[in-house]
């Protein structure tokens, strides 16, 4: 039978507890393959949903002042770390084949960045960072957790050697594990909606690079940044997003049309070397 280590942030019985709802989770790592745009297999971790490899994080979702109870198993045969990026007391270890149990209350909306720092960044960018989202809005949300690859790390990293983070130079950039054109028809990441309507986007930086999402056509504004939150109110078409950064942009709409959506950095549009197979969208906003 495992061991279980249970990790109590917050009591049930703490006031004001039972005025929000209670979300229920779980998360396991697990470790495969990330199935790159031209098929290459690159070793990778995500926390999945299931005891079942998935190429894309769970994505844990709650409303202000909801608690989250939430069990992270880790399958695998090493230890690993887990942490909650803006909380505090949340870090603890995970044996191999054991599980741990964060109970933890939200009080605040946002966006965090939940990853294994075992190592940092080395779980972190082979695949174990997601997202964790706090709403306080019934608007229509969509959901960027960048990354981006340099296939000879993940390799060397697996095997258990060491990398030069100076000499990183990645060729495949995913949203959500995966690149242009498989995201076109991704509901979750292509935003869309109506002119005045209220669109809100969730993006994470997990990756080890920088990042700059420039939107065609419209602006947005920051209504959240985890790293700098002087940055909110600016409104703006381009915004640079840090590395293990996540940010809240909210968009209005003012016209009609469909326009491109992608990083700025124009080597993130490829993938290998080939264009527009990397991270690149559109924005469809109908009358």
């Amino acid at each position: 039978m495992k061991q279980v280590r249970i990790l109590f942030l917050l009591l049930f019985f703490s006031f004001g507890i039972n005025s929000y709802g209670v979300v229920y989770e779980s998360v396991y790592i697990k470790c495969d393959s990330l199935t790159t745009v031209d098929a290459v297999k690159l070793p990778y971790y995500t926390f999945s949903p299931t005891d079942s490899f998935v190429q894309q994080n769970h994505r844990v979702e709650l409303m202000v002042g909801d608690t989250l109870d939430l069990w992270v198993h880790n399958t695998d045969s090493i230890d690993h770390y887990f942490d909650i990026q803006g909380t505090t007391g949340v870090r603890d270890t995970i044996p191999a084949n054991d599980s741990i149990h964060v109970v933890h209350q939200f009080t605040t909306p946002g966006v965090f960045i939940y990853y294994d720092p075992l190592k940092f960044p080395v779980y972190a960018y082979m695949g174990l960072s997601g997202m964790l989202l706090v709403k306080d809005h019934n608007h229509a949300s969509f959901y960027w957790n960048t990354k981006e690859h340099d296939s000879t790390f993940n390799y060397t990293l697996a095997s258990g050697g060491s990398v030069l983070w100076n000499q990183y130079n990645p060729k495949y950039f995913t949203i959500n594990g995966i690149s242009h054109p498989n995201i076109m028809n991704n509901p979750v990441i292509n935003i869309a909606g109506n002119v005045g309507d209220t669109l809100v986007l969730y993006i994470s930086n997990t990756g080890y690079g920088m990042r700059s999402i420039h939107f065609h056509g419209y602006h947005g504004e920051i209504m959240f940044s985890s790293s700098k939150p002087a940055t909110v109110g600016r409104v703006k078409d381009t915004f640079p997003i840090y590395p293990m950064e996540a940010v809240m942009i909210q968009i209005v709409p003012d016209k009609p049309g469909v326009y491109p959506v992608h990083e700025h950095n124009l080597v993130a549009v490829t993938g290998n070397n080939f264009y527009p197979n990397g991270m690149f969208t559109l924005m469809n906003i109908q009358p």
